[in-house]
């Protein structure tokens, strides 16, 4: 919005919307009343130009963007570790249940299905880090 009329430009809903949604942050960052809110609010959706939503803003900061909690990111970063366990878990098994398949074929009849001892193992382990949690090893420490 450049040039002198600017402010006499014809608002749209989604301008007025934007404005409301900054409003209602600033509430709830305690930087309006209750009162003041619903005044300016009240104001904002009778607005029909960008001259008559301007000032309703005017006196608020910038919205900052939410920072991301350092629980939420290795939260997050767990998650992914946990995934890519299970990925290269479905890839063994897929891998060990073909070697399987190709021996029982050539042997002519069904041998014991031993990829379900290492797979077996593995699973377990993922498990249990998944229900206790990591073991705090050395690179979980540091990001502390």
């Amino acid at each position: 919005m450049t040039g002198a009329d600017s402010g006499s430009m014809r608002a749209s809903d989604g301008d007025r919307e934007a404005v409301a949604q900054r409003l209602r942050a600033a509430l709830d960052e305690g930087r309006l009343s209750l009162p003041e809110y619903d005044e300016r609010l009240q104001q904002a959706y009778a607005a029909t130009t960008y001259g008559e939503l301007q000032p309703l803003t005017a006196d608020l900061p910038e919205p900052t963007p939410p920072k991301r909690s350092k629980q939420l990111a290795k939260r997050e970063k767990r998650k992914r570790k946990q995934v890519k366990e299970w990925r290269d878990w479905g890839g063994v098994a897929v891998i060990l249940v073909a070697i399987w398949l190709f021996t029982s074929i050539a042997s002519g009849e069904p041998s014991f299905f031993w990829p379900m001892i290492p797979l077996g193992i593995w699973a377990a382990v993922i498990l249990s880090d998944l229900v206790f949690g990591g073991g705090g090893g050395k690179s979980e420490r540091s990001d502390d």
